[in-house]
């Protein structure tokens, strides 16, 4: 074997991913079509549960130098809370998608991952044994990669979602938007947040000093799929939307998006995985692309390296996809009522004002703000406590070694068994996965935790929570505790225990 993952694809999925299998113990090549970094600006945020999860690999305060973080939400231009409570990173991080890839490439070198640039994916055969991948170079010869495992997280033209005969069904394309990071020197205002015309609607927000990113889109104009985009198309769009160019010049990048939302019908064929674009695209509504394709990648990532360790059944991957295909759906869904609230019209009108009558409403405000940053997202479970299948709040914790924050404990990517209680039954059953498992044992310094889309609940006697920061099984102070449960939900996530 080459390498034990061979990942398609060095964009914000593709990096995390290999982070993630790298801080599991897997040895990682990352391929990548293009001869380098292009520089293009694209995605331009991080949302909450995406802050925490860069905060559990101990790696977010490298993001928060470059980035600003900004009080300001919405659902399709109608602007929505946030709650401090319920992260200890609840607004959104402003920072642009090159500079993210940038952070992570640097991490991801720190790790040992290897990459190879301008190495297109040619062909993909897989067996019982590995996947061997075929690489375009461009020599007379294809290069080829053997790998017990490929990720393909190369976009949403994704050739590896193509060679491994996975579906992508989904809705066509309504509508057109054109996206650049120019200079507005004429725009009378600081920034405008899609401001609604009769013949669609724009945007113009500072991402640096003197430079915008505008957004124009225009509805029921759908061009082909290969047609170029230029800066002049840009500047007409912007006049026949806003009925003025502000001054439009020095364009350091311009491309095109659609509606068009698509969803592969399943994340795993055999060897061969999806995650990020190349699983799921939508409308770009919210900013959810980037931050969800970072979460498969988190999803995944400890999983496929405990399978590669030996340490889990093959059987764990197919998890991947019964977890995070459904929070692809629930996105796909809410970006397509997104582009529908925005489109011109008085029906359209109407309907924004009802809708927007109702996010007054702190429950409806909620609702929308946890589907935006994922705060809410809760994994199928078999027990019934309030935390299982949820992300695990990062309550401060008094540990012998002093002050804690949970999200420290998961810096090293394994799974933690926190005790909370001081019961001799948690530690006994934790014996056969000592190798696997850290035993932590604390004090909660709060009563209670608040908990996205639950509300307050007493903080648990134990908890076992995933590398990904989920809760795998947890347990009630004031319920006796069910050594079985636990040992049988650490035999479900982390294999079978030591024996002896």
């Amino acid at each position: 074997m080459d390498a034990d993952v061979v990942i398609a694809g060095a964009g914000p999925t593709g990096l995390m991913l290999a982070c993630e299998l790298r801080l599991g113990g897997a040895d990682v090549v990352v391929v990548e079509r293009l001869a380098e970094r292009t520089g293009e600006s694209r995605a331009g945020g991080i949302h909450s549960r995406t802050l925490e999860v860069l905060d559990q690999r101990g790696v977010l305060d490298r993001f928060l130098a470059e980035g600003e973080l900004q009080p300001v939400g919405h659902f399709s231009g109608l602007y929505l809370d946030f709650d401090e409570s319920e992260s200890r990173h609840p607004y959104p991080l402003m920072i642009l998608q090159s500079a993210i890839e940038r952070l992570l490439e640097e991490w991801a070198s720190e790790l040992g991952v290897r990459f190879r640039w301008s190495s297109p994916v040619g062909g993909v055969h897989h067996d019982e044994s590995g996947v061997t991948v075929e690489l375009d170079t461009g020599d007379a010869a294809p290069a080829a990669l053997r790998a017990r495992y490929l990720v393909g997280c190369d976009g949403g033209r994704s050739t590896v979602r193509r060679l491994a005969g996975i579906d992508f069904p989904g809705t066509e394309p309504t509508m057109t938007a054109l996206i650049g990071d120019v200079e507005l020197p004429d725009l009378p205002e600081e920034y405008v947040w899609v401001r609604r015309r009769p013949a669609g609607d724009y945007s113009a927000i500072a991402f640096e000093p003197g430079w915008y990113r505008v957004i124009t889109s225009e509805y029921d104009r759908v061009p082909g799929r290969d047609e170029p985009v230029t800066f002049e198309q840009l500047r007409q769009s912007l006049i026949r939307v806003a009925g003025t160019d502000f001054g439009m010049r020095e364009p350091r990048w311009v491309s095109r998006f659609t509606d068009a939302a698509r969803q592969a019908a399943r994340y795993r064929a055999g060897r061969v995985l999806l995650a990020g674009d190349a699983a799921h695209i939508h409308f770009p509504a919210g900013g959810q692309g980037l931050n969800m394709g970072v979460q498969d990648a988190v999803n995944l990532g400890w999983k496929l390296a405990a399978v590669v360790r030996g340490e889990a059944p093959e059987s764990l991957l197919d998890s991947y996809h019964a977890e995070r295909h459904p929070v692809g759906e629930r996105v796909l869904q809410n970006t397509r009522a997104q582009s529908a609230l925005v489109r011109p019209g008085a029906q359209t009108d109407a309907l924004r004002e009802v809708f927007g009558s109702l996010m007054v409403f702190d429950d409806v405000n909620r609702h929308l703000r946890h589907m935006l940053n994922a705060l809410d997202i809760r994994y199928p479970v078999d027990g019934d406590h309030p935390l299982e299948g949820r992300r695990v709040p990062d309550a401060d914790l008094d540990t012998s070694e002093g002050a804690a924050y949970v999200s420290e404990l998961l810096h090293s990517a394994r799974p933690v068994l926190l005790d909370l209680g001081g019961s001799a039954e948690v530690a006994a059953a934790v014996k056969g996965w000592a190798d696997r498992v850290d035993l932590v044992e604390a004090r909660s310094a709060d009563e209670l935790w608040t908990v996205p889309a639950v509300g307050e609940i007493p903080a648990p006697a134990a908890l076992l929570v995933r590398p990904d920061g989920h809760v795998a099984w947890a347990a009630s102070a004031d319920e006796a505790l069910d050594p079985a449960a636990l040992r049988t939900a650490l035999a479900t996530w982390f294999g079978p225990p030591l024996r002896g």
